[in-house]
C-alpha cells in the first residue's frame, strides 16, 4: 500500500480505561479498507491513550467521513478521539538509543530538568515511562544520541552532577548493553553489600579506630595505593584476639535491601559474587548466610587464636577484583556486557569499567567518575530498576512498588 504523506492522518483517543477500546477504534479503520502503519497505547492511572497513524490510500470513504465515525465510535465508548492530517516531523532510519534509568525520592521538576539538559546536548527523548512512582520513583528515558555533539562521557557526567543536586541517582547505558540480559552481578562488600567498614570495626576493638579509619578514607578516595593501605591497617591489629572477629562478624549489618536484593536475582537465575579487598573471616560467612555463588576476599594470618598483623599475598586489590570477575566469566560462559558490578570506593574502578553496567553505590566522587551510574538512595533493591524488568516482574520483586 501507499505511504503518500498526503494520504495519510493521525488517530489520538483518550479516556478512561477498560477492555475493547482498541478493537472499537480499529475495526472502524478497518471496515472502511484504511491501514494502520504505526500505533501506540498505553494505560496511565487508569486513563487510556492511543495513537495512530493510518494511510487512506484505498480507504472506501473520505478522510471527512473516517473522521465522523471515529469520532462517533469514540463518543459510543467514551473517549475523546481526534483525527488531523499527518505532518512529517524527525525520522531517523538509524538511531544511537541509549536508555536513562532515574532513581529516588520524588520532587517536583526531576523531568523538567533532566529533559532540558539532554535537550541541550541535541539529544532526543524517544519515550519515557514511570516504572514506579510513589515516595520513591524509577523513571527510564529511551533517548537518540545520533545529534549529539559532545562526548557522551561529558553528558553523563552533567547528568549525574544535576541528578545529585535533585537528590535522585542516575543511570546511563547504552543500547548494546540495557538490550542484553544480566547474568552475573557482582558486589563489593564493605559500604556496598554491609553497612560498615569491616576492618574500622576491628580497629576500634583494637584501640586503633582513628588511626586505621584515617588510613581507610584516603585509600577509598584513591588518595594512597589501596595494597600498602592493607598491610599498613592489618600491621596495627597485630595481637587482636579471634574472639573479637567473631563478635563483628555476627553483629554485620546488611545493608537495606541486599536480602530482598539477592532472593530476587537468584530467582531469577543470575550468578552472585562478592569481591572484596576486606576478609574472608567475613566474606565467608557472607557467602554461607546469603546462599552466594562466589566470595572473595583478603586472609588474614591467625596464630595461637590472634591476629598476627600480617594479611596473605597476593592482595585483592581494584585491578584483581577484575581479573577475578573475568575468571568467574569465563567460567559461567558470559560476557562482559552480561556483568554488573556494584561498589562505592576507588578500589572499585577496574570493576567497574570492566562490565556491561558500573554502578557507583552511595559511593566516593572518585568512583562515581568512572561509573555508568550512580544510586544515592541507602537501598540496594533499587538496583533492580536498571536491570530493563519488565514492569510485571518489576512489581513482583518489589513489594513497596
Amino acid at each position: 500500500m501507499s505511504s503518500d504523506p498526503k494520504k495519510l492522518i493521525i488517530v489520538t483517543a483518550i479516556g478512561k480505561d477498560k477492555p475493547g477500546l482498541v478493537s472499537g477504534l480499529t475495526n472502524v479503520v478497518a471496515d472502511i479498507n484504511a491501514n494502520i502503519l504505526d500505533v501506540e497505547e498505553t494505560v496511565l492511572r487508569g486513563l487510556f491513550a492511543m495513537f495512530m497513524i493510518v494511510d487512506i490510500s484505498f480507504a472506501t470513504v473520505s478522510a471527512d467521513e473516517l473522521k465522523d465515525r471515529l469520532e462517533k465510535k469514540g463518543r459510543e465508548v467514551g473517549l475523546q478521539v481526534g483525527v488531523e492530517p499527518y505532518v512529517g516531523g524527525r525520522r531517523k532510519p538509524e538511531k544511537e538509543l541509549a536508555l536513562i534509568t532515574v532513581l529516588g525520592k520524588d520532587r517536583p521538576g526531576i523531568v523538567a530538568k533532566t529533559s532540558t539538559l539532554l535537550g541541550n546536548h541535541n539529544i532526543n527523548i524517544e519515550k519515557i515511562r514511570m516504572i514506579a512512582r510513589g515516595e520513591m520513583i524509577a523513571m527510564e528515558m529511551l533517548v537518540d544520541l545520533s545529534d549529539l555533539q559532545a562526548s557522551l562521557e561529558k553528558v553523563r557526567i552533567e547528568l549525574q552532577n544535576l541528578c545529585e543536586t535533585l537528590g535522585v541517582g542516575v543511570i546511563l547505558q547504552r543500547e548494546n548493553v540495557f538490550q542484553k540480559s544480566k547474568k552475573l552481578m557482582v558486589f563489593d562488600m564493605d559500604s556496598t553489600l554491609v553497612d560498615e567498614e569491616t576492618i574500622d570495626e576491628i580497629a576500634k576493638i583494637a584501640g586503633v579506630g582513628d588511626k586505621v579509619k584515617e588510613i581507610t578514607t584516603k585509600a577509598m578516595k584513591g588518595e594512597i595505593d589501596f595494597v600498602e593501605a592493607v598491610r599498613e591497617r592489618v600491621r596495627l591489629l597485630a595481637g587482636l584476639k579471634v574472639k573479637h572477629l567473631e563478635e563483628i562478624a555476627k553483629n554485620m549489618h546488611l545493608t537495606p535491601g541486599a536480602e530482598e536484593l539477592i532472593s530476587s536475582l537468584k530467582s531469577m537465575g543470575y550468578k552472585i559474587a562478592l569481591i572484596s579487598g576486606g576478609f574472608t573471616f567475613f566474606t565467608d560467612r557472607l557467602k554461607e548466610k546469603l546462599c552466594l555463588d562466589y566470595a572473595f576476599g583478603n586472609k588474614l594470618i591467625i596464630k595461637n587464636g590472634a591476629l598476627t598483623g600480617e594479611v596473605e599475598e597476593p592482595i585483592i586489590d581494584g585491578e584483581k577484583k577484575a581479573e577475578i570477575i573475568q575468571w568467574i566469566s569465563e567460567i559461567e560462559g558470559i560476557s562482559k556486557d552480561e556483568v554488573v558490578a556494584i561498589g562505592d570506593g576507588a578500589n572499585d574502578q577496574f570493576m567497574l569499567n570492566n562490565v556491561g553496567l558500573g554502578i557507583a553505590f552511595n559511593a566516593k566522587q572518585v568512583l562515581k567518575q568512572v561509573a555508568d551510574g550512580v544510586i544515592a538512595q541507602k537501598n540496594l533493591l533499587s538496583i533492580l530498576y536498571a536491570l530493563g524488568l519488565p514492569e510485571k516482574e518489576l512489581k513482583k520483586y518489589i513489594k513497596n512498588d
